[in-house]
């Protein structure tokens, strides 16, 4: 099959969370089972724009609110990636070093697609389906559908893929300007609740649906940021497939990252890795290690973490050290700040992106806690099974379908509620569990014959594709 994946992020290029992970992997995995899969998105001012070579492909120009707005698609010239990369520049709009955060991102984003739709109508390659992740792309559909100049698009099969439906891209009515001709007879197809609504006529536009985890398309019949009744109604069309890794990249045995390589067969190995970053922290090494990594926001439930943390340590009279990774929200950073004077030479905090940082915590803690509110799919518990760290997780979204409690003959610890007393009771639960070190060893073990890879899940998004076809 012929598929374009249109995106905002794509790791190594740009990436804010998981998003880039799945959009810089699974088209790369697809192509390796026969298809022909390609990356779409804006061209930021990164670091892999500035090291890489390009070659222009297509010049064009859009009506943009009354304007001419030219822009240019250049592609990847060595396919670096495993696919076609291709990039879209808009002066003054996407040449911009962030992804998000700016206060035209609406119409950065709304010119983004109308650009790419612009650039596949004039397209030689035929496409069998155009492959939209959040509501960056969810536009897009209804654009392939209801503009009268695209009408040659409307045989191409959709599939919207949503990472997380809590951000919807919402605008009031007036960024209509910005649309080239279409039928606006069809205008209901874009809106909710009063407003035009990406991630709602992606929603209603595409062909299917599908989230990144089995139980997140349950929850968002009931918790979806107001979309809970489109999702009953729709709910025909949607679907669940989990997410998968790279185990090129994450793979304890290669991985260039960390101090000491180590596989299911020498899973002693992993013990140096954690006297290396211990010996950075100021570790005590015989204590269990429990990390957390991710962005410090409430849908994480970061913000309960400093709390927990010291009640943890207080009850349990300091006999775990803690190590976080991350950045987020102003207040939740200072809040973590805070103790770490309290808990010094138990705890410490790294408030940064860190990638190499990350695999040496993956290979060397004992232990990976994602208290989440929200988890769509979540990778890090992923990542955690793969290099024998056992996850701490609420049962929620994917977390829920990744781990099983040891209790039940699994491989991690599962709580029910994101509060304090729910971490702190599974941290003693952790604790108790490391004090079992022939039980610790064979749950890494069994941990580490999981198959998390991309392979199964690339081919459940091509059966997902070719059942739009039935």
């Amino acid at each position: 099959m012929e598929i374009l994946h249109v995106s905002a992020e794509c790791y190594p290029v740009a990436k804010v969370g998981g998003l880039a992970d799945v959009v810089g992997s699974l088209p790369k995995y697809q192509n390796k089972i026969g298809h022909h899969a390609q990356v779409v998105m804006p061209m930021y001012r990164t670091i892999f724009l500035q090291e890489n070579q390009w070659d222009v492909v297509h010049k064009g120009a859009i009506s943009f609110g009354g304007s001419n707005l030219e822009f240019t698609v250049i592609k990847e010239r060595s396919d670096a990636l495993g696919f076609n990369l291709y990039c879209i520049d808009i002066y003054g709009l996407l040449d911009r070093e962030k992804i998000y955060g700016y206060d035209d991102d609406n119409q950065r984003f709304l010119a983004f697609q109308i650009a790419v739709v612009e650039w596949i109508s004039k397209w030689q390659q035929k496409l069998d389906v155009v492959h939209v992740h959040d509501y960056h792309a969810g536009l897009i559909p209804f654009f392939m559908r209801h503009y009268y100049d695209y009408k040659n698009l409307s045989k191409i099969r959709t599939l919207l893929t949503i990472h997380n439906a809590q951000y919807q891209g919402w605008m009031d009515w007036s960024f209509t300007k910005f649309f080239p001709s279409w039928d606006n007879w069809k205008a209901g197809l874009i809106e909710w609740n009063s407003q035009i609504n990406p991630l709602a006529a992606a929603i209603k536009c595409a062909d299917k649906v599908n989230t990144v985890s089995p139980t997140y398309m349950k929850e968002l019949m009931y918790n979806a940021n107001g979309l809970e009744p489109l999702f009953e109604y729709e709910k025909g069309k949607c679907s669940g497939i989990i997410n998968g890794i790279d185990y090129e990249v994450w793979n304890p045995e290669t991985d260039p990252l960390i101090s000491d390589n180590f596989n299911i067969d020498s899973i002693k190995a992993k013990q140096k890795n954690k006297f290396n970053l211990c010996k950075d922290f100021g570790f005590d090494v015989e204590l269990p290690l429990i990390i957390f990594i991710g962005r410090l926001v409430g849908e994480k439930a970061a913000d309960l973490l400093a709390e927990a943390i010291s009640r943890a340590f207080e009850e349990t009279d300091k006999k775990f050290n803690f190590l976080m990774l991350g950045s987020g929200e102003v207040f939740i950073e200072q809040q973590l700040k805070n103790i770490n004077e309290r808990w010094f030479g138990y705890y410490h905090s790294r408030f940064e992106y860190n990638e190499r940082l990350s695999h040496q915590m993956y290979a060397g803690a004992d232990f990976l806690l994602m208290p989440s509110r929200v988890e769509p799919c979540g990778l890090n518990q992923l990542y955690s099974l793969r290099y024998g760290t056992i996850p701490i997780v609420r049962r929620t979204g994917g977390l829920n379908d990744t781990v099983v409690d040891v209790g039940d003959n699994g491989y991690g610890i599962c709580f029910n509620n994101a509060t304090i007393d729910d971490i702190v009771y599974s941290v003693h639960r952790a604790i108790h569990l490391y004090q079992n070190k022939p039980m610790v060893e064979n749950v890494r073990k069994k941990m580490m014959t999981i198959n998390n890879s991309w392979e199964k899940s690339a081919q459940d998004y091509i059966e997902l594709y070719q059942s739009i076809y039935r």
